[in-house]
């Protein structure tokens, strides 16, 4: 990941469970954007900390032979707080099943006592077999639906 929305794994169950941890530092680029004067974590950062955790998750529970852990859907998100520097985001995820190469996971990020984001996702394991092109396509693959899910989505909010 280039983009690491997690510092700290604090507890990792493979097949149940992971606890992790993103601080944000104040010097994230973002945040000289979002927003200069009220600065805070962006919602889709959030939600890829969830993501982030969960792919981890996943990894440890296919005793990391699985080449890609994609993000298929995100359901039910919930912003209810916002992180700002030199707070903590919590994040919880936990399986919930298991169907083929799909898991179904619920996903929290909590500040404090307070949820900031919460969730479910599904996340779909894409082996390699030694050939990465395999990954490569069902990658563009999943971009592809997931632009047409999004453009979906705009066009009923018009």
């Amino acid at each position: 990941m280039q983009f690491s929305q997690i510092d700290r794994v604090t507890l990792l169950e493979p097949g149940v469970r992971i606890e992790a941890t993103k601080t944000v530092q104040g010097t994230e680029d973002y945040l000289k954007d979002h927003f200069p004067r009220f600065p805070v974590m962006p919602g889709v950062l959030m939600l890829e900390a969830l993501y982030q955790a969960s792919a981890l998750l996943v990894r440890a529970t296919e005793e990391h032979r699985v080449g890609l852990v994609v993000l298929r859907t995100a359901k039910n998100v919930k912003f209810a707080d916002f992180v700002q520097p030199g707070e903590t985001l919590n994040i919880v995820a936990e399986i919930l099943k298991k169907d083929g190469s799909s898991y179904t996971l619920k996903a929290q990020g909590t500040k404090g006592d307070s949820i900031a984001v919460a969730g479910r996702l599904v996340v779909d394991c894409v082996e390699d077999d030694g050939q990465p092109e395999i990954v490569a396509k069902h990658a563009a693959r999943y971009m592809k639906q997931l632009t047409a899910e999004l453009t979906q989505t705009s066009a009923l909010c018009e």
